[in-house]
């Protein structure tokens, strides 16, 4: 049986993109996962996603990270909501992949209509579950949020290494990222193209500036 697990990384930054990850493993692989300590990607070291991460891209049967950049996230947010760019997202991720049975981290407050949505969305004859804290439940959730947390991670490192500047998470809890925030806009009279100009902390420091 081929077993799809679906998770996310990094919606709510307001700085970097959002990162959707499938993963497709052989039933049998579980124990696999389940021997090398596989978990929710936010209960291990940035080490450990690495090194997970090259180990469950070697047993994977397929696999397809999205990567949906803010620039996009923008234009999506005119347009419809953050739910339905969740319900897009995953059905793209869905829709290149296919296995037995979809397990998703449900992106929406009720996991049985996000669910439908994305089955809906990727016209998939796979049977499509999704549950909230799946990455915590389901290893093959747990593995694909390792695969979608080591992609954003290693975009964020790329994005200072271009900027030549700390940015920190990326999250609007992050004093780093807020004083790169700040700088920027003070510097240049705008934000910067990394970041999520429609989110609320970015309108905010660039009024407080311009």
């Amino acid at each position: 049986m081929l077993l799809l697990g679906a998770d996310e990384a990094g919606k709510g930054p307001v700085v970097g993109s959002m990162f959707v990850a499938g993963l497709v493993i052989e039933e049998d692989r579980l124990f696999d996962l389940a021997g090398w300590g596989v978990r929710d990607s936010k209960m291990l070291s940035p080490a450990k996603r690495e090194s997970l991460a090259r180990k469950i891209r070697a047993i994977a049967s397929d696999q397809y990270i999205l990567e949906v950049r803010p620039q996009m996230i923008d234009e999506l947010r005119a347009v419809m909501t953050m739910n339905e760019i969740m319900v897009r997202s995953f059905s793209q991720v869905l829709s290149r992949l296919h296995a037995d049975l979809a397990i998703l981290d449900a992106a929406d407050v009720d996991a049985l209509r996000f669910a439908e949505r994305v089955k809906a969305a990727s016209n998939t004859e796979m049977v499509v579950r999704a549950e909230h804290k799946a990455d915590q439940h389901h290893a093959v959730v747990s593995a694909a949020s390792i695969l979608a947390k080591v992609s954003r991670d290693a975009s964020m490192r790329k994005l200072e290494a271009a900027l030549n500047c700390k940015i920190g998470s990326g999250y609007p809890h992050d004093q780093i990222t807020l004083d790169f925030l700040s700088r920027w806009v003070r510097e240049n009279r705008d934000l910067p193209g990394c970041a999520r100009h429609s989110w609320a902390t970015a309108q905010r420091i660039k009024a407080s500036f311009i």
